[in-house]
């Protein structure tokens, strides 16, 4: 039995308040409101492609609430379109949530992962291995224009080969002349490359390119010979998880340096999940790309 009439079930809908735009008990501005484990499907140039999505907008202090359902709206809307890259669907959405909230300001971030085929350097065979991207937007209205900032990042796995224990290893062993590398402990690492993207002046590509030449990147497929390759060129040029910080903010100054402003925030984060250790060890960056080409000059000015 229908307790609610239709009639009356329209009439309740039609003439109730809108709780969200009600005045709070407690009258505080809220620096961001919105969801967060969500996932997003973009389609993307590799295809249809999931992505964990955190949106947020900022809320006034006289209005209780967002609406919810206007995130999921924007969200749905956009699930047809075709994108050149995830930057163009995160400025896509993130614009349209703020203006559907009506919001002075709101936030979104989107991580995923897309496929990469890489060649054995020795072998030259296949290895389908997968790259974590992001992308975080940041939208404010400034002089009646609503304006935003995005940051792309690419995350790499490669493997560290310690210094320390080399260094005892030359010592003990009276080798210092000698070419070969002596034996230490190495981690799997990740390290993760963020830089802020004003433009279309650079790509995922161009981020990736930038840990890979830093780097000792590993793949999934690896024959024998790619193996001791990896292992000794790792063994060879040892690093730090600081060494690692630094030598990818070193390559993007040298590849980015003249295409993007001297003003460019660039984030570099790298993690080492320590094999003789129970810790792990974490090492970060977040500079401008005029700091990394002006260290880069001096060095320059001080070897010749």
């Amino acid at each position: 039995m229908n307790l609610i009439s239709e009639a009356e079930h329209r009439r309740v809908l039609e003439t109730g308040d809108d709780v969200p735009e009600q005045r709070p008990s407690f009258a505080l501005p809220l620096n961001a409101v919105g969801i967060s484990g969500k996932t997003v499907w973009v389609r993307l140039p590799q295809g249809l492609l999931p992505f964990s999505a955190r949106l947020a907008v900022d809320l006034a202090a006289e209005r209780r609430g967002i609406h919810m359902s206007r995130l999921e709206e924007v969200i749905t809307s956009l699930h047809e379109q075709p994108f050149v890259d995830l930057r163009a669907y995160a400025l896509a959405l993130g614009r349209e949530m703020v203006v559907r909230q009506q919001a002075a300001s709101g936030m979104l971030s989107l991580h995923g992962r897309i496929p990469r085929v890489r060649k054995g350097v020795v072998s030259g065979r296949s290895s389908l291995d997968t790259v974590r991207i992001s992308v975080t937007c940041r939208f404010w209205h400034e002089r009646g224009e609503l304006r935003d900032e995005t940051m792309l990042g690419v995350e790499a796995c490669h493997i560290t080969a310690c210094p320390c224990t080399q260094v005892y290893n030359r010592e003990l062993f009276h080798r210092a002349d000698d070419l070969c590398p002596m034996p230490t402990h190495s981690q799997r690492s990740t390290t993760r490359l963020e830089v802020q993207a004003d433009s279309d002046a650079f790509s995922y590509d161009d981020l990736l390119g930038c840990l890979e030449e830093a780097l000792h990147v590993t793949q999934d497929l690896l024959k024998r010979p790619d193996e001791a390759e990896i292992v000794l060129k790792s063994h060879r040029a040892p690093q730090f998880a600081e060494d690692a910080v630094r030598e990818t903010a070193r390559v993007v100054g040298r590849k980015l340096g003249g295409k993007l402003a001297p003003a460019t925030r660039v984030r570099i984060e790298s993690l080492s999940l320590e094999s003789i250790h129970i810790h792990d060890v974490t090492c970060s960056l977040e500079c401008t790309l005029g700091e990394i080409l002006a260290k880069l000059e001096s060095d320059t000015h001080a070897s010749s």
